[in-house]
């Protein structure tokens, strides 16, 4: 059975990956010396990057069996990946259900329920970590109830960019790549593609962008207390260097963006705002980023109130 739902939905599932490389090098204070680029990920059907992954993830569960014909998909999410849980999930006939902080944006909650996703929602004051403690404890009541996909812990979450993005990446990039920018959400597309760049090239350089613990940004773990769960499959040991960023500093990159024409959501601020803070340090260099989802997510939010 599984065969033919794939056969029957690839038409939608073949249109994620292989997005643009854009040149945003208007970005840098010396553009003709450091060089700007970053993935439009907000180009794939579900609108983020999080369609990578989540197809990934399901396909092989499908092709294990441990994803049947009456079982559920389960998973915690900020927002993003629900959408392509849901999206997915529809497309190939399986019920989706979604823990989510309460604090995520309408706009997620909205698209989650039109694909016909079971929202449950947890206290927006406890964060991305009070979701995923909460999904936990709905799958151990109900284990044969639900395939718990668990994209912090899922490895075809990391294979997904390392195979995907990261390739994509190395051969649309105009020039050798020195510096990949990228937050940490489940930790899958930092460490899928700064583990396949390193092997490429053990000299690129790996920055994670550290967003504030409140409000926080959407999308991005804070990881700097002792209490904060650090997804299983993040591989701290491959970020060379951390920048620090606001949710103002990402808010108002965003907003400068709508201003040449980008219009990106919050992570993708963020990943902006540390990529130029990175090249205000650089003589010269090709930095690389991604750009993970688009504005309409968070009008909301607050995101585009001046």
């Amino acid at each position: 059975m599984s065969e033919s739902i794939m056969r029957h939905n690839m038409t939608l599932l073949e249109m994620i990956g292989n997005t643009p490389l854009l040149d945003l090098s208007f970005l840098s204070q010396t553009p003709d010396s450091i060089k700007l680029f970053a993935k439009a990920e907000w180009l794939n059907p579900g609108g983020s990057l999080k369609d990578r992954p989540v197809k990934a993830m399901l396909l092989h569960a499908i092709e294990s069996g441990e994803l049947t014909p009456g079982k559920t998909i389960l998973d915690s999410s900020s927002g993003n990946a629900g959408i392509s849980y849901s999206m997915i999930g529809a497309a190939l006939g399986f019920p989706v259900t979604i823990v989510i902080p309460g604090n995520a944006s309408n706009e997620r909650k909205l698209r989650l329920k039109a694909h016909g996703a079971t929202l449950i929602e947890t206290d927006p004051l406890e964060g991305y970590d009070q979701a995923l403690r909460h999904v936990r404890d709905i799958y151990a009541e109900s284990r044969d109830k639900y395939f718990y996909c668990d994209q912090y812990s899922n490895q075809f979450n990391v294979q997904a960019h390392f195979h995907g993005t990261a390739k994509e990446l190395l051969h649309q990039s105009p020039q050798a790549i020195t510096h990949f920018v990228c937050g940490v959400g489940t930790g899958g597309s930092l460490t899928g593609i700064a583990r396949r760049l390193k092997q490429t090239n053990a000299d690129i350089r790996i920055v994670g962008v550290r967003p504030q613990v409140w409000p926080g940004i959407e999308g991005l773990k804070p990881l700097g207390h002792p209490d904060d769960i650090i997804p299983a499959i993040f591989d701290a040991s491959l970020v060379d260097e951390w920048i620090d960023i606001s949710a103002d500093e990402a808010k108002d990159m965003s907003q400068k963006m709508a201003g040449h024409g980008y219009f990106l959501g919050q992570s993708s601020g963020a990943y902006l705002a540390a990529s130029e803070k990175l090249m205000l340090s650089l003589t010269s260099g090709v930095v690389t980023t991604l750009l993970c989802d688009l504005g309409e997510r968070y009008f909301s939010s607050g995101l585009w109130q001046r």
